[in-house]
């Protein structure tokens, strides 16, 4: 582990928990940003704000080398009431970090701090503390705001912390980590009446009913059983009482898959079944697909440095390097869709099955028990200064 990592320890542990009781939502990190860019000037790193809306980066250079690299981190919360009662629970109602951002930003500027201190790079470093990632695509927003324009970057790397993965060890793997994240919402309109009086009705519920269950049929009968894919029907609504058929009836739902070509298939399945259910029910049929996250996909030879990195701060048993892809979804994709790079997991605890365990318990993310693990601040911080010795080696 690099002692660099521990030098600055307490310091970062006190800047998690203030950012921890001092959550924002997407959109609304002001304060977060403000604090971020303070802390890095403090640092005598060079900053610029408002980039993608509270965007943050800072640039750090050494060496003559025209490499340049990102590190990323996300500072957004969730809306959710948190639970937790220690002294650094959220101190703002509705909002909390359920995620880890909190973990993620205060790393990242323990490793900015330990490298404005460091000669042993050769390069250019840009910190990108990001918004907005919990829903609201703050990566596209920054691309769009000019980050690759404004800033010479060649590859970005990031992290999230990973509950169920031992604390302090890495996992990672080539090609396709998360999935993408997309949507769809049917509206079927028929025609109502009385319940008692079915046959002067033209009835959606049951045109609804019958689209649901089609639309599994696309991955059990369209997708090839080698490719993983997920199309669930999340809700549907209709109806305001029990004796009446109602004029309408919605569908919404995810689809989540790896890679493009499944997913157009899938989006043109629904569409084609959408119409032919409705057409044998005749009612009319609006369906909307929305692609949000596209898969993340990381990169060959990013993904090699990365790995040499986690073996050199952890070790070879510590390190994941084929942990299963997930299905969930992060946009951190965005950036990988225009620069090489590679998106990790570190290990936020393992859940103990035994309640009566005294091993501490890392809740799962997006619980209103959650909390980031501070004995994953050192690993982490380790694994930033390792990735750039890597990344951006100092010549002989």
């Amino acid at each position: 582990m690099n002692p660099e990592a521990h030098s600055d320890y307490s310091h970062i542990v006190k800047i998690r928990h203030h950012l921890h009781a001092h959550p924002e939502l997407r959109f609304e990190e002001r304060a977060t940003s403000s604090f971020v860019a303070k802390i890095l000037r403090e640092n005598g790193l060079s900053v610029e704000e408002g980039i993608g809306g509270y965007g943050v980066v800072a640039t750090l250079k050494r060496g003559t080398s025209d490499k340049a690299i990102a590190l990323r981190a996300d500072m957004d919360a969730l809306p959710l009431q948190e639970l937790n009662t220690f002294q650094h629970a959220s101190q703002h109602g509705g909002k909390m970090h359920a995620c880890g951002h909190d973990g993620h930003t205060a790393i990242l500027l323990g490793a900015a701090m330990a490298l404005s201190r460091s000669t042993d790079f050769d390069g250019t470093l840009h910190f990108v503390f990001q918004p907005a990632e919990e829903g609201g695509a703050g990566a596209k927003r920054m691309i769009d705001d000019g980050l690759f324009e404004r800033f010479k970057i060649d590859a970005i790397y990031g992290i999230h912390n990973w509950p169920g993965l031992p604390a302090g060890s890495f996992g990672v793997r080539q090609g396709g980590l998360m999935a993408s994240s997309n949507t769809f919402n049917v509206k079927l309109s028929g025609k109502g009446s009385h319940a008692g009086q079915p046959h002067q009705s033209v009835d959606p519920v049951m045109a609804a009913v019958h689209l649901a269950q089609a639309l599994q049929t696309i991955l059990s009968r369209n997708v090839d059983p080698n490719v993983a894919a997920v199309l669930s029907v999340t809700q549907i609504h209709a109806g305001t009482a029990d004796n009446i058929i109602p004029e309408r009836a919605t569908l919404s739902g995810t689809v989540r898959t790896f890679d493009s070509d499944t997913l157009d298939l899938i989006e043109n399945r629904m569409a084609a079944l959408t119409d032919n259910v409705a057409a044998a029910f005749a009612v009319d049929a609006e369906f909307h697909f929305n692609r949000l996250y596209p898969a993340l996909i990381n990169h060959d030879r990013e993904t090699q440095k990365a790995v040499e990195a986690m073996v050199a701060t952890v070790g070879h048993d510590r390190v994941q390097a084929q942990i299963d892809r997930s299905f969930a979804s992060e946009d951190f994709s965005f950036f990988l869709q225009q620069k090489p790079g590679c998106y990790a997991f570190l290990g936020n605890g393992v859940l103990p099955t035994d309640c009566s365990s005294d091993m501490p318990i890392s809740q799962q993310l997006h619980s209103p028990l959650y909390d980031f693990n501070d004995d994953i601040i050192a690993p982490g911080i380790s694994y930033w200064l390792t990735l750039v010795k890597t990344a951006l080696p100092r010549q002989a």
